[in-house]
């Protein structure tokens, strides 16, 4: 009777197991057994579960809204300070007005940063869906390197594009070139005027590595995670340009994608930026 028992027990726990993986757990009529009992917590907890789920949701759901209200509100105050900021510069008789050109300025920073913050909430409340597919790596480097070879020669800096056309990753194009150009973008700011970049892209059997290989300053090993904190800034770098918030976007995309980041120090002097993406062989 016992063995029979014990049978029916294992039964019960494997169909509510499987009921509950289906989403059509139901209580069956309580009574004082142990197995009613473990029935009634049982359910609590997806009860709970799924009020959770559901709290998580309508955070999403009003984040979303959240940020495109300020998208939305703030676009079109932007674009007046800028337009009416170019008005008075085009209207000076002296020439260039440098307190127009600090308006400008800031109103561009200003700019950035909500459209930085923006991409931010987006990422964390996971409103922005990536299609990582498997496809060439040289796509990638070659949309980024185009797009920033114009900044870093108005520093004489030379980026130097080692790439293999044959090699491959998994990644979606749009949102992993925002976070190689951040990347990028981040080695002109802080290298030398007369020095090299380089971009190179390594295959192993479970990554793509891609890396930026500048002769910049370079961070201290105790700042090379903290510099993929939001807003983080050393204090090496405070008097120049930037928000502290590029490496730590860069970090969520390809981390969203199964990827991940790191800082290492370059020789003789610089900094190693990588991103390893999947290769397609991990089955990802």
């Amino acid at each position: 009777m016992r063995i029979f028992r014990r049978r029916y027990e294992y039964k019960r726990l494997n169909q509510m197991i499987d009921d509950a993986i289906r989403g059509e757990f139901n209580e069956v009529n309580y009574d004082e057994s142990v197995l009613s009992q473990l029935e009634c917590k049982w359910r609590q907890y997806l009860t709970a579960s799924k009020m959770s789920l559901d709290n998580v949701e309508e955070e999403r759901k009003s984040m979303k809204e959240l940020v495109s209200d300020i998208s939305h509100q703030t676009r079109t105050p932007l674009a007046n300070i800028k337009l009416y900021s170019q008005l008075l510069e085009e209207q000076s008789e002296d020439g260039p007005n440098e307190y127009v050109e600090q308006i400008r300025k800031q109103a561009d920073k200003l700019e950035f940063l909500i459209q930085a913050l923006i991409k931010m909430s987006r990422l964390e409340s996971e409103t922005i869906q990536m299609n990582p597919i498997a496809q060439k790596v040289a796509p990638l480097l070659e949309n980024v390197y185009e797009e920033c070879v114009q900044k870093a020669a108005h520093k004489k800096i030379t980026v130097h594009n080692e790439i293999d056309k044959e090699e491959n990753a998994v990644y979606d194009l749009k949102w992993t070139s925002e976070a190689l150009y951040n990347a990028l973008d981040n080695a002109i700011k802080y290298s030398e005027e007369g020095t090299d970049i380089y971009l190179r892209v390594k295959q192993y059997e479970m990554y793509t590595r891609i890396t930026v290989e500048d002769q910049g300053i370079g961070i201290l090993e105790q700042e090379r995670e903290k510099v993929f904190q939001r807003f983080y800034r050393s204090p090496s770098v405070q008097q120049k340009d930037g928000i502290g918030i590029g490496l730590f976007l860069a970090r969520e995309i390809i981390s969203k994608q199964h990827g991940y980041m790191k800082a290492m120090p370059n020789k003789p002097k610089g900094t190693i930026m990588a991103l390893y993406l999947p290769s397609g062989n991990c089955g990802l």
